[in-house]
């Protein structure tokens, strides 16, 4: 069994921050824990905008408190995000990110699962591990 606590993983090589400041990750399920999955704590912050493309990954993300929009870019539709709202990312969705007057904080679950230490190329895009 694994067992960890979210102040644990904070305190660690877990937390990942954007070099950009938009968002920091808590990895708190990560590939080597050979789950198929990894399971994230992030935050996005208000008033940013991230472009994301998950070209090599599947994602749900959940949100857990704060608020902002989620734009797909193949058909521009604008999606409010609000404390219970999942949405997912099934068919590697391009997209932009906004956050809104307060800072998410969301529960996203990765498959593939991230290895830990990924942040977005300049295409929005995690590396495959």
């Amino acid at each position: 069994m694994i067992v960890r606590t979210l102040d644990e993983c904070t305190s660690s090589d877990r937390r990942v921050k954007a070099e950009n400041g938009n968002w920091e990750s808590v990895r708190m399920l990560l590939k080597d824990d050979n789950m198929g999955f990894s399971f994230h704590i992030t935050t996005i912050f208000a008033g940013t905008e991230t472009h994301i493309h998950y070209k090599n990954h599947l994602e749900s993300v959940y949100c857990m408190s704060g608020n902002g929009e989620i734009k797909t870019l193949s058909d521009g539709k604008v999606y409010q995000i609000q404390p219970g709202t999942l949405y997912i990312l099934d068919r590697h969705d391009e997209h932009m990110l906004y956050g809104g007057s307060e800072d998410m904080k969301m529960a996203c679950v990765f498959n593939p699962p991230l290895s830990g230490k990924e942040v977005h190329d300049k295409d929005g895009v995690y590396p495959v591990d």
